[in-house]
């Protein structure tokens, strides 16, 4: 059985594991709902999609035609001026054949201008305010890649009561000191004001020696079965931590199956190994792919 925690301030037990609805983009409409029926047999509660992956919204308004009582809806905008955000929203809503979602977030929220636009009277934080005032949205929250984010999320929770953030961790990413600080910060005032915590990238490897172009995913996934069964673990382990899984759904049996196991943190040893074996990296260097 899945493990299952308070989405932060929600009152919503939500699975520790999130679908990420990203894998469901490029699929064909059938392939969407049978992946979809897949996680919710493993007890998945909890869709995490955005208005810019692909056919994702559109692919999920058949299933939820009878499961929408069933999960935890969220979804993201890219916009940061107030009137974009709130026509991202409702076509999201239009898209998901839903009135009402149970969480927006500002996707990828790092660049200081869009910062700044995003935070300003008119843009996009008071506009998603005001839809929750208006019943359309439950919660916001804020998300991003690169080694900012974390910094950047807490410079957003000092301007705005954010219900949940979304940032990069795996046990590559957490060996640089000033990244693995950040998310300390983050993950403690996270839990001080009950603010759920999202990762992303547990099963990365590296990033594709071809560039993105015809992958699932727009990084290299790990794809042995122990490694994604240790990589699961050391994110699981940590109880104030859910797991978004990869954009590739070849995968998702994989990290399923994982989440049910013994999640005993794996030794840093088990790790490293890894990191040696399959030649596991870095995603970021805090410029490059930060906006992806």
């Amino acid at each position: 059985m899945l493990p299952f925690a308070e989405f932060g301030r929600t009152g919503h037990r939500s699975s520790r594991v999130i679908f990420g609805a990203a894998a469901l983009g490029g699929m064909s409409e059938s392939r969407a709902i049978t992946t979809l029926d897949l996680v919710a047999s493993y007890g998945v509660n909890h869709i995490d999609t955005a208005a810019m992956y692909g056919s994702s919204e559109d692919h999920l308004k058949p299933w939820l035609t009878d499961h929408r009582s069933e999960v935890f809806l969220a979804t993201k905008t890219q916009e940061r001026v107030g009137s974009a955000a709130r026509a991202e929203l409702e076509r999201s809503l239009e898209r998901m054949g839903v009135d009402h979602i149970d969480l927006i977030q500002l996707h990828n929220l790092v660049e200081p201008d869009e910062w700044a636009t995003a935070f300003s009277k008119g843009g996009a934080v008071e506009a998603l305010n005001q839809a929750r005032a208006e019943g359309l949205v439950s919660f916001i929250g804020v998300t991003g890649h690169g080694l900012r984010i974390p910094s950047m999320h807490l410079r957003s929770l000092a301007e705005f009561d954010f219900d949940a953030v979304l940032f990069p961790f795996n046990h590559s990413l957490l060996s640089i000191d000033q990244y693995r600080d950040d998310v300390m910060a983050l993950r403690e005032l996270c839990q001080v004001r009950k603010i759920a915590t999202q990762t992303i990238k547990a099963v990365a490897r590296r990033r594709w020696d071809d560039g993105t172009q015809g992958h699932r995913s727009w990084y290299e996934p790990l794809t042995d079965t122990d490694a994604i069964q240790r990589a699961v673990r050391y994110v699981l382990s940590q109880p104030d931590l859910f797991l978004n899984t990869t954009s590739d759904a070849t995968l998702l049996p994989l990290i399923l199956e994982a989440a049910q196991s013994d999640l005993t943190r794996p030794l840093d040893e088990e790790m490293n190994r890894d990191i040696a074996e399959f030649g596991v990296t870095p995603l970021f260097d805090g410029a490059a792919l930060d906006r992806i």
